[in-house]
């Protein structure tokens, strides 16, 4: 797996910033917004603005003909369609697993058969702890949803062959870090 843990050892003390006080700024549905005070390493303090995420997943769903099953949405932040694979948030308490086959079935229609942890990143360590989960989806088949659950999102299922999609991230195509993360990533796993 990729983006193993990274325990804080001695040798690396000097970089460590040692957290004083948390103040919170802001509350949402998604995500919470504090201020923390901190002491450099150097004794003086500063501010570190840090959004709180409760973490994602996302899958890379490849069919038997090697074939990404992606989705393409509007994303309002960027004002911009993108192409993705699937992803989204874990809910409180849920296991990543559990959350990867409620998106999937939600974003594609589809059902995972076999699914393999490719590795975890953070995407913006700099101010944010979200981490993604990002797994190898394969044995896909048709999924029953008898509810739509995230009425605010609209989608559509896209199929890219896989080397297709991996030149869509080389050159620019596709924008969106988990994505060009995963297909890279599920290249590697696939010709292991």
């Amino acid at each position: 797996m990729r983006g193993g843990r990274n325990e804080v050892v001695e040798e690396y003390q000097h970089l460590i910033e040692r957290g004083l006080t948390q103040e919170s700024i802001y509350r949402g549905q998604l995500l919470k917004l504090r201020v923390d005070t901190v002491a450099l390493p150097n004794g003086e303090t500063a501010q570190r603005e840090i959004v709180e995420h409760p973490g994602a997943v996302a899958a890379v769903p490849v069919t038997e003909d090697d074939q990404v099953i992606m989705v393409r949405q509007f994303r309002y932040p960027i004002n911009q369609i993108t192409i993705e694979i699937p992803a989204g948030k874990l809910e409180f308490g849920e296991e990543p697993e559990t959350a990867l086959k409620r998106e999937l079935a939600e974003e594609t229609g589809l059902k995972a058969g076999k699914i393999q942890l490719l590795g975890e990143f953070y995407s913006a360590p700099g101010f944010s702890n979200e981490k993604i989960l990002v797994y190898l989806v394969r044995e896909l088949s048709p999924q029953v949803i008898t509810e739509k659950t995230d009425s605010e999102e609209f989608l559509e299922p896209v199929k890219i062959p896989l080397d297709e999609a991996l030149r869509m991230a080389a050159d620019g195509r596709l924008r969106d870090a988990k994505t060009i993360i995963g297909l890279n990533w599920a290249k590697a796993a696939l010709r292991e």
